[in-house]
């Protein structure tokens, strides 16, 4: 999927793959047995800014039916080394490629949904994030077998609903509301 995109007078594309997991060994996942088969996401940015006109980052959350906030509810979903900092961000940097390759020790039924978000700050002495444009992906395990799904272009609204969880999550940052081009 391509999804177009402006920000910054500029025109820009995100190249998403998503695509089951046949190399988690390859892929660097922590855990390879349970990631097998489950769903991968590779979101590469296309777009002519340089320096800091070109930075960006990604912000994802998940929803998971065995997980806190259960199917209906979304959590952020950070680097695991990213510990306790107070940063939405879970990639960072000059049109940084977003990559997640979720596992599970089970196949138990189960729905994985991700909304992925391709954000900016608009300088660098604020903690604003705004959202450029977005997408759904994921996976579903039902009797044992796995279905991926995505992506799908999301809607600003949906990247709304997620502002009070964010705002919670990190205190101190704003998430403006809807899609914006800088």
């Amino acid at each position: 999927m391509r999804l177009p995109f402006h920000l910054r007078g500029m025109d820009g594309t995100v190249a998403i793959e998503v695509v089951p997991n046949d190399d988690p060994e390859a892929l660097g996942c922590r855990f390879p047995g349970g990631a097998r088969d489950l769903a991968t996401c590779t979101a590469v940015i296309e777009h002519p800014g340089r320096g800091y006109v070109g930075l960006m980052g990604w912000v994802q959350l998940v929803s998971s039916t065995d997980g806190e906030s259960g199917e209906d509810g979304f959590d952020p979903d950070p680097l695991g080394f990213y510990g306790d900092l107070n940063v939405p961000y879970g990639f960072f940097g000059i049109r940084p490629t977003l990559f997640d390759g979720p596992s599970r020790d089970t196949r138990d039924d189960l729905v994985w949904v991700a909304h992925s978000f391709l954000c900016y700050s608009p300088d660098l002495a604020t903690r604003t994030v705004c959202a450029v444009t977005g997408f759904s992906w994921g996976f579903t395990i039902r009797s044992g077998q796995v279905k991926i799904q995505g992506p799908e272009k999301l809607p600003a609204g949906d990247w709304d609903r997620h502002g009070a969880r964010l705002s919670g999550a990190y205190p101190g940052w704003e998430f403006a509301l809807g899609y914006r081009t800088g």
